[in-house]
């Protein structure tokens, strides 16, 4: 998918009418003296607002279909409430909706559920975070908003962390053309510790009967942090010749350990 276009299933984007200002208002005016074709040429002349907002999610595990769905019921509460004497345009008035449609649609479908009470603090914090940088040209520190808010400054962390999508435990977090690390190899189970010692044990001691070269690559790999190309810089050999010592070294000690 492309980065800046959204791709929508059975339309044809690029032939998605735009409408002009006047035929807005027109059309503002058909509709609110009681014309319903009006409010559908409406809709689909604004269809590009739900679209330019859905670009924030282009990178996202939804489903985009879904997610426009979603946004043009958004568009759709827009234009039911648009009131043309306030001389302001649709795109500003319906984007903040479109966005607070998705957005909802996406919190009450996450797997994960948070106090509703926490998510009010959160967006009190955005509210006066926005607020306050628009007054002042910078954001404020968490002391600033936890006197402002009358809250702890633990809970600002705390609430802005339940507007955060939960991360799979497969999610890759490390990959250096190597083999992935996952977010589950990072989790300690803290009822192992007594095995996980004894593993240790037995790890270290398999370690010190492996030849100095592998030796070397585990630890400057897995103590260090080396990547396999900066080891291979160091010892003047290829990246692959690397890749191969570190495997047969996991394989020795794989089998020491048994």
């Amino acid at each position: 998918m492309s980065k800046y276009k959204v791709e929508i299933t059975g339309i044809n984007t690029n032939l998605i009418k735009v409408l002009k200002n006047d035929e807005m208002i027109e059309l503002f005016q058909k509709y609110q003296n009681g014309d319903l074709q009006a409010k559908e040429d409406l809709i689909n002349g604004n269809l590009k607002l739900v679209l330019s907002v859905l670009k924030k999610f282009n990178n996202s595990k939804h489903n985009l279909d879904d997610l426009f769905q979603v946004g043009v019921i958004g568009l759709i509460k827009a234009i039911d409430n648009f009131d043309l004497s306030y001389n302001l345009k649709l795109s500003t008035y319906a984007i903040p909706l479109i966005l607070g449609e998705i957005k909802r649609y996406i919190r009450d479908n996450t797997s994960v559920r948070v106090s509703r009470s926490v998510k009010d603090i959160a967006y009190q914090i955005l509210k006066y975070k926005e607020e306050y940088t628009l007054k002042n040209g910078k954001e404020p520190n968490y002391g600033e908003i936890a006197s402002a808010l009358q809250i702890e400054e633990f809970q600002i962390s705390y609430a802005l962390d339940s507007l955060r999508e939960p991360m799979s435990i497969f999610e890759p977090i490390y990959n250096d053309g190597g083999d992935t690390i996952y977010l589950l190899d990072q989790l300690a189970d803290k009822k192992e510790k007594n095995k996980d010692k004894d593993m240790l044990i037995s790890m270290n001691k398999a370690i010190h009967k492996l030849k100095d070269r592998e030796k070397n690559i585990l630890m400057e790999r897995f103590i260090v942090g080396k990547t396999q190309m900066e080891i291979a810089q160091s010892l003047g050999i290829s990246q692959a010749q690397v890749s191969r010592l570190e495997k047969s070294a996991m394989n020795h000690v794989r089998r020491l350990i048994k």
